[in-house]
């Protein structure tokens, strides 16, 4: 990554880098949406057992993968730095990390998965097809690990248009992949939801593979020479990357797993409420996909401007990102308000839930606002390297302000499941406030430092 000089040559940068990261989160949004909608074309049993799977999946992996999300400030840090020659040695041990999660999650889903899934109350086939989801989305958990990393380093480079051609070579091959595994296809057996949990798994092996080719034979990354020299375990290095990649997992953890807590809580209300607030939730994840590149991409330039000792310039990269997120969340506001009609139309024909599901995509305009502060000074704040003050809001932004408040007001007020959005949206609010000091703070401290050396 090259150093920019003005506001406008900054601007260039960041979208050069933030477009291609987009793409790719939109990419990979859509291996679950084709896992879910085209499940739920074989039988409704299919389409909830794949749900379930999801549901439990879906908060372990980006909790867990967040803690690899570390390599990309440090590898920033580095570059910025001109200190290549370590890069090779620290991705080498987040590999080793990424194995290490693996295995654990592996073990973890052997011993509990049967527990978990029988005391869920669900009917027995959909029990089948959830668990056989899983087991065959587990032999993909390391490639997909492994690739969390090598993305990481490929990001940290700022060469993120790769990785969006890995994920755009990687979606058809899933969609196809599913296409035999759920319908019986092209020779391959009819197995309904199990058959996406294996395409998923295969499409893992593949971008995985993919990956490892391009940073063999592809410049700039064959000069680094990843795979070149045997490094041992450093548990040192470990240490470095744990610390701060732990607590970014829990952060991402406190926040896919409170909407999957307010989605159980919904379970008391009739089928029209749940769904309603299913189709309502999913589009807003989608949009939420423009804040989440948009942090992704500060915490690459923030990374490696801190990295060179350029504080003045991380500032307005931070700047330039919550204003970019800000101006997005005005346009997604808009496009929710004038077009809820249509927006419902695509999840359901139901009258009931249309009418409903539009109801709630008026609560979903307030998730933008306060997402599109919240998320890029996260993205900023791990180019800091701070992270720690970060898990501790997003804990009590989620779990001690945002669920509390929606519990109390679904259930002592006329709201009822509307309630639930009002929580979570004053928790998403309350994390804003407290990230904005924390960004000021942090950005008041490393100028301080600058100056005393």
């Amino acid at each position: 990554m090259k150093e920019a000089v003005s506001k406008r040559d900054k601007l260039f940068q960041f979208s050069s880098i933030l477009f291609p990261i987009l793409v790719t989160q939109l990419g990979l949004f859509s291996m679950s949406f084709f896992d879910t909608t085209m499940s739920g074309k074989v039988h409704r049993d299919d389409l909830a057992g794949v749900a379930i799977g999801s549901s439990l999946w879906i908060p372990v992996y980006t909790g867990l993968s967040g803690i690899l999300l570390s390599v990309t400030p440090i590898v920033a840090h580095l570059i910025g730095a001109k200190k290549k020659k370590e890069v090779p040695f620290m991705v080498v041990q987040g590999l080793y990390v990424s194995l290490f999660i693996s295995i654990l999650i592996f073990l973890l889903g052997f011993f509990t998965l049967d527990l978990i899934l029988n005391n869920m109350g669900l009917e027995e086939d959909v029990i089948h097809i959830a668990k056989g989801y899983l087991v065959a989305l587990s032999f993909g958990i390391f490639p997909l690990f492994l690739y969390a990393v090598l993305r990481c380093f490929i990001d940290a480079l700022g060469l993120t248009r790769v990785t969006m051609f890995i994920t755009l070579t990687s979606l058809p091959i899933n969609f196809i992949l599913n296409y035999m595994f759920i319908f019986g296809k092209f020779g391959a057996p009819k197995l309904g939801g199990i058959g996406a949990g294996i395409a998923s798994s295969i499409t893992y092996w593949c971008i995985a593979g993919i990956t490892i080719f391009i940073i063999f034979k592809q410049a700039p990354f064959k000069e680094f020479g990843i795979f070149k020299t045997f490094y041992k375990i450093s548990f040192k290095a470990w240490a470095e990357i744990l610390l701060i990649g732990v607590p970014i997992g829990l952060s991402i953890f406190f926040e896919t797993s409170i909407f999957a807590a307010v989605t159980l809580l919904m379970g008391q209300y009739n089928t029209v409420t749940i769904a309603s607030h299913q189709a309502a939730i999913n589009f807003a994840s989608f949009l939420y996909m423009l804040p989440l590149s948009i942090s992704m991409a500060l915490t690459i330039v923030v990374g490696h401007e801190i990295g060179a000792k350029r504080m003045k310039d991380a500032k307005q990269y931070s700047y330039l990102g919550i204003g970019f997120a800000l101006f997005l969340s005005i346009l997604s506001a808009a496009l929710i308000y004038f077009f809820r009609p249509e927006v419902a139309s695509i999840y359901t024909s139901d009258p009931d839930v249309l009418k409903l599901t539009q109801d709630f995509l008026i609560y979903a305009i307030f998730f933008q606002l306060s997402d599109a502060i919240a998320a890029p000074i996260q993205g900023a704040l791990r180019g800091y390297k701070d992270v720690n003050v970060t898990f501790i809001m997003a804990l009590v932004s989620y779990w001690v302000i945002g669920l509390p408040v929606g519990f109390l007001l679904a259930t002592y007020t006329p709201l009822d499941a509307f309630g639930y959005w009002i929580g979570l949206i004053s928790g998403l609010a309350a994390g804003a406030i407290g990230l904005s000091a924390r960004l000021a703070f942090i950005q008041k401290r490393k100028q301080q430092e600058l100056s005393t050396n």
